[in-house]
């Protein structure tokens, strides 16, 4: 069974979109994930089709609707059974890869694209959605912000990308760190050389040059992530030193 999302928009023409393109569209056309826009004007009960009206206490804008709203999360949910119901909102908690991973890992996903002022806070809490942000920006809708959540998941999908180790190493992998920098031919373009070690060969020495300047890009660019990064560690260490002392105690030394 191919990984699903249901995406509810007032614009399904957006839809694939850039998705159809490159590895996720190969994705698309080999049956690994598919994806249905499902338009929340069609859930509408008026002949006008509104899906919004001004809020209570007053202010600019319109909110979407619960009613409309519910009746459009109720029938994806009936297309994609078990699938997380997700809010693509600024208020949202940070879409992380550890987010996208999980993500990645089950039967798909819904998501509910909004616009105006934002959606009732009683049907979010109703339909027990995951309220989640992209960045700390503000986008004409939800749909871009879809896209880009969609494009996480899906390269994560099982036969995706060509080389899986790509997302190991890759910015954001499982250590939290920052992708280290590339090169490739020529070895000299603009009176600037490929650092000597990724000519040598020495594989070793690769991966710990990798390895510093991975370290180097996120305590620099990223102190938060690095922060992240040395807890992580920390705590690590402390669960092996715990096991070893438990194996000490129980009569059993680790081993040298």
């Amino acid at each position: 069974m191919s990984w699903r999302a249901s995406v509810l928009t007032l614009f399904p023409e957006m839809f694939p979109g850039p998705l159809g393109l490159s590895l996720a569209g190969k994705a698309l056309r080999e049956g690994r994930w598919s994806v249905e826009a499902m338009d929340i004007r069609g859930f509408a009960t008026d002949r006008h089709r509104t899906v919004d009206d001004t809020p209570f206490g007053g202010g600019a804008g319109m909110v979407m609707r619960p009613d409309v709203v519910d009746a459009a999360a109720q029938a994806a949910a009936t297309a994609n059974p078990g699938a997380p119901v997700i809010y693509l909102t600024p208020r949202g908690r940070l879409l992380d890869q550890a987010l996208v991973r999980e993500l990645a890992t089950g039967p798909g996903v819904v998501l509910l694209c909004g616009r105006y002022e934002g959606v009732d806070q009683r049907v979010i809490e109703a339909r027990g959605m995951i309220e989640v942000s992209v960045g700390d920006v503000v986008l004409s809708g939800g749909e871009v912000a879809a896209l880009l959540l969609l494009d996480a998941c899906v390269r994560l999908l099982p036969g995706v990308m060509g080389a899986s180790a790509s997302a190991l190493e890759e910015s954001h992998g499982p250590e939290g760190l920052l992708e280290y920098p590339h090169y490739t031919r020529p070895a000299e373009w603009q009176g600037r050389t490929v650092p000597e070690v990724l000519l040598s060969g020495h594989h070793a020495e690769v991966a710990k040059w990798r390895r510093a300047r991975a370290e180097e890009a996120t305590r620099t660019r990223r102190p938060d992530l690095w922060a992240k990064h040395l807890q992580r560690n920390t705590a690590f260490r402390r669960e092996a030193d715990g096991h070893q002392e438990s194996g000490r105690l129980d009569g059993h030394p680790a081993a040298a």
